[in-house]
Formats: C-alpha cells, sequence, structure tokens
C-alpha cells in the first residue's frame, strides 16, 4: 500500500496526528527490516484504518477523496482515455465534467500526471483518491490484459515523413505544449541538461539535476519526429537532415528569466537523439567569493590572476564548474584598462567587455590558430577554453613567456597532476616551471537537502573506501528525502578544492623532473589540502555525505 511513497506516508501522518512519531519510527525500521510499507504497517498495526489513511491521504495532496471506488466504470468513461494512456500512466477514467475529465491513478502521489495527462488529452485533469487496492483491480479489470506499450511507429509504415509533413507536425498544439512543458520544468528543477531519446518502443526524456539524471513521463513514441522537428526549429537546425549529427542553440524566456540552450543532435538507429545543455547566464555574474572556495584557496586564485603574467590552471572532469571559475576570474580582471580575450568551444556565455572566440574546425579555427592570431592583437589576458594538444600548450606558455597571463582547463585528476598530463603531450619541464603560477583542482558533490537532513553514523564501509579507519567519524548527516528533493535527499551542490601553488622550490622540482608523488608531497609540506581532506570538511559539516564523496574522489 503506497510503497515507495514512506516519507511523505510518514509527514502526513504526522502531520494529522493520526500515528505518533514513536510508532512511525517503528514503522520505518519494519520496513528496513521486511520491506513492507509503511502504510501497510500503519494499517496492519491498528494505528490507523484504511479508509482513514485513504482519506487523509486525499485530504493532504488537496483531491477528491473516493468513498467508494467502483467495480466497474461504463464504457462511456472508459472511452475517454485511450487506453494506451491509460496503460501507461495506470488511471482509470471515471466520468466526464464541463472542465475536462475525473480519474483515478493507482498512485495519487505522482507529481506530473495531471500535466502529463492534460496535456496527452488536451482537456483538464482532475484527480480522485481511492483505495490503492481496489483502484488497481480496477485498473487490471479493464486495461491490465493488454499491451501496455504503444505500437511503436514505422513497424509497416512505408516511408519516413517528408521535411514538410515534420514541419506541419513541429507546430501543433500539442507538441508545442509538451516542449514548452518540458523546457519550463528542466529550467525550474535546475536541470544542467535535458536528454531526448528514441528507443524501438519508447522516446525516453531525462533531465541531469545536480549531476544524476532522472526519468521525466515520456510522451507518445509516435511523437519522437515531431518532438525533434520542434527543438530543431527552435535552434535553427535544418529539419531535413536527419543523418549527421548537428549543433545549434535556443535563447527564450522561460518564469521571466532569460535562459540559453545549447543544442546537439545525434542519428541513432531509432531516430534522433537530441541533448540540450541548460545554460545558466547568472553564473557570469559569480565573484569568485560566492564560489565557496576555502579562504586559504581564494586567496592563492586571487593572488594568482592579479600577476601581470604567467598561467593559471584549473582541472577537473566534464561538468565539475571549471567554466563558472574561470568566468569568476575574468569578471575581476574585465576593466576599461584591461583587454581580454578568449577561445571556447563553443562559447557557452556571453560576456560584456570580453572578447569571445568560438572554434571552428571545418573552418580551421582552432585553439592553436587561434591562439596565434590572439598574440597580434595585444590582449593582457587570454584564456583558453581547454589544453588538447601540444601545439595549444606551447602557445600558450609563449604568451605567458612573453607578458601575458593566461587562464586555462585541463583534464587530470588533481591539481599536481597538471604538471605530468602537459609533460605527456611533450611539453619541456623547464618551461612549465617559469610559466605555472598555481593549479586549481576542483570537483561539485551533491548538497544534502536543508528541508529532510538528519543525523546518523557514518557506513563503515564508505569510510573503509576513503582511506579512513571505523569509528574516525563520529556523526554524520544525510537526506531523508523529502518533495523538495525529489525524494533523492539532495538538492543543489557544493565544491571541494585543492589548491598547486608554484613557489621557488616546487619550480625546482618541476624544472628537475621530480616524479608527481614528489611534487604531491612538496605541496601538502607548503598546505596544500588534497580534494579527498576538503571534502571532508563538507562531510563533518554537514553539507555532504561521505557516500556522495566516494563518488568523486
Amino acid at each position: 500500500m503506497y510503497g515507495g511513497r514512506d516519507n511523505e506516508i510518514c509527514e502526513l501522518l504526522a502531520a494529522d496526528g493520526l500515528v505518533a512519531a514513536r510508532r512511525l519510527d517503528e514503522a520505518r525500521e519494519e520496513r528496513r527490516l521486511t520491506g513492507t510499507p509503511v502504510a501497510q504497517v500503519a494499517v496492519n498495526r491498528g494505528w490507523v484504518s484504511r479508509p482513514r489513511l485513504v482519506q487523509a491521504v486525499a485530504a493532504h495532496l488537496g483531491r477528491e477523496h473516493a468513498a467508494q471506488v467502483p467495480a466497474t466504470v461504463p464504457l462511456e468513461a472508459v472511452g475517454l482515455v485511450p487506453p494506451e494512456l491509460a496503460r501507461r500512466h495506470r488511471v482509470v477514467p471515471l466520468r466526464r465534467e464541463p472542465a475536462g475529465v475525473v480519474v483515478l491513478p493507482v498512485d495519487p502521489f505522482a507529481p506530473e500526471l495531471p500535466d502529463d495527462l492534460a496535456f496527452a488529452l488536451g482537456r483538464g485533469i482532475r484527480l480522485a483518491v481511492g483505495d490503492p487496492a481496489h483502484v488497481e483491480a480496477l485498473w487490471r479489470r479493464h486495461y491490465g490484459d493488454g499491451d501496455s506499450a504503444a505500437e511503436p511507429p514505422g513497424r509497416g509504415a512505408t516511408a519516413e515523413p517528408s521535411a514538410d509533413d515534420l514541419a506541419a507536425l513541429a507546430v501543433q498544439v500539442p507538441v508545442v505544449r509538451f516542449v514548452n512543458l518540458v523546457l519550463a520544468r528542466a529550467v525550474r528543477d535546475r536541470a544542467s541538461d535535458l536528454h531526448f531519446e528514441p528507443f524501438e518502443d519508447e522516446y525516453r526524456v531525462r533531465c541531469r539535476i545536480d549531476g544524476t539524471l532522472f526519468d521525466l513521463p515520456p510522451p507518445p513514441r509516435g511523437l519522437a519526429p515531431a518532438i525533434a522537428s520542434r527543438l530543431k526549429i527552435l535552434a535553427n537546425l535544418d529539419i531535413a537532415e536527419r543523418r549527421v549529427p548537428q549543433d545549434g542553440r535556443i535563447r527564450l524566456g522561460v518564469a521571466g528569466r532569460a535562459v540559453d540552450l545549447r543544442v546537439s543532435t545525434l542519428p541513432t538507429q531509432f531516430g534522433e537523439s537530441i541533448v540540450l545543455r541548460v545554460l545558466d547566464r547568472s553564473a557570469t555574474g559569480l565573484e569568485l567569493d560566492d564560489l565557496g572556495l576555502p579562504p586559504g584557496v581564494v586567496e592563492v586564485v586571487r593572488r594568482t590572476i592579479r600577476r601581470p603574467s604567467g598561467i593559471f590552471i584549473v582541472t577537473g572532469p566534464t561538468g565539475s564548474g571549471k567554466t563558472t571559475t574561470l568566468y569568476s576570474c575574468l569578471r575581476r580582471l574585465n576593466a576599461v584598462d584591461t583587454k581580454v580575450l578568449t577561445v571556447e568551444d563553443p562559447v557557452e556565455y556571453e560576456i560584456e567587455g570580453v572578447m569571445q572566440v568560438p572554434v571552428n574546425p571545418v573552418a580551421g579555427l582552432s585553439f592553436a590558430s587561434a591562439l596565434r592570431s590572439f598574440l597580434r592583437h595585444d590582449p593582457d589576458v587570454v584564456m583558453v577554453g581547454e589544453i588538447r594538444d601540444l601545439e595549444t600548450a606551447q602557445i600558450a606558455i609563449q604568451a605567458a613567456l612573453t607578458g601575458h597571463l593566461v587562464l586555462a582547463t585541463l583534464h587530470t585528476n588533481d591539481a599536481a597532476g597538471a604538471i605530468t598530463r602537459l609533460t605527456d603531450m611533450g611539453v619541456e619541464r623547464f618551461l612549465l616551471a617559469s610559466t605555472i603560477e598555481a593549479v586549481l583542482a576542483q570537483r561539485l558533490v551533491r548538497r544534502i537537502c536543508p528541508d529532510c537532513r538528519e543525523r546518523c553514523a557514518p557506513d563503515p564501509a564508505q569510510l573503509e573506501r576513503l582511506g579512513l579507519a571505523p569509528g574516525s567519524v563520529p556523526q554524520g548527516f544525510r537526506g531523508r528525502g523529502c518533495a523538495r528533493c525529489r525524494e533523492s535527499g539532495y538538492r543543489g551542490r557544493l565544491g571541494i578544492f585543492e589548491i598547486f601553488a608554484v613557489d621557488d622550490e616546487l619550480r625546482e622540482l618541476i624544472a628537475r623532473g621530480a616524479p608527481l608523488e614528489a611534487l604531491r608531497d612538496a605541496a601538502r609540506a607548503r598546505g596544500l589540502r588534497p580534494l579527498r581532506e576538503d571534502g571532508w570538511r563538507l562531510v563533518r559539516e554537514g553539507g555532504t555525505t561521505a557516500e556522495e564523496l566516494a563518488r568523486y574522489v
């Protein structure tokens, strides 16, 4: 009964005073030991009657209470919702009313159910709440024997739709409404990416929130070509070209906010996969002090970017916030008396007062060729989106040697690893010793949801994985899971950092070709706190969990 909704059930039972807190703790423990849902435990123990619990759920959700679930529904009601839609969303239509259709869902807690049904049916939807066992029996009586998936398009089709057909489909009201709904939801939920993925029997829509992918309710599989065409039209891409990848950009306003979406298409065996990167323009307005860098680290960064020349590198995997950090540095450096040039792939955010150049391999404009031209444009500060090869690295070093401040990103596991990575590319050690001023390594970890955070004992297995003895961390925190965090226990992200500041002794070690471990030891002796240790600072403060930290360091 209401399996998988334990946290919400506990909240409403406690709020209504139906079950005492100590009994809810007992129910949670029984759930942990036996797998019986909390709601079923409460009913089995006689703490609350089944009808009273259903009534409380209806009141909690603000929906009609169906005290008596009918054994069957009339045929005219069944016809209000197509069978494949009723099977997919596990709902039974009860009756038509002036504003739309009243339906009984098997799972009344599904948050997006009204919007998804309203989109698919093109009419208003009102949910009623009944005993879940009776609703499921009713649903199975009318829909449970059929195929749960709609017949995928293309089987038996004689030809693909033409460009004119796709253009016509892309402006139909259901398609426009669905795309607008998904884009608005992605921005509202602070998603970083949105995935539209065609498969043989379904069209999957997912969004990445705080680094983790979540499924969104899918549209009918047959709408896949129309949705892809709608997104391509918004991005000014060629809807007739479905054989090669394309890249574009969408600019739109959502909830009063200006949002940029970077669009990338990829042809697959079942249609075009499309990924949208949601670009938050507010990132360009962040100050260094807003990034969450520890005081010692932010002071080194400030000191480094005040230098007239040299190289400052930010390292980390994709999605670790490197671009945001560099843009915060550019914001501090951007002034009337300073000329700033950047080369990026692509330009994600536009910064007023900064000359930004997107790479264009087709036209022969690479990081290296752009940097070579930059040196003839009298810059004070140069930013390189990523150092990927020896030629780019050599020109960046040449720019630093000739009196320019160079900011760049690199993919390495830690800060000191940047030296080894550049050496492996073929850069001479003595050149690195002369030009590298500091390397900042960073990761983003999920923040424990502040609305459901609670104390807990750290998991010994996680402590062991992170190289700590059991009992070395007496207390931890976790997110219990709530509606605000989508039951994940996390909401938002925090940064962990380590700074490799190069002084005279480290320059000598680099020039001599000292191994990586020797560089790390020397940096630790000068106060470098490794990523793992900075992560434990957040664990102790209740910012994140040991489990989350173990995913990244």
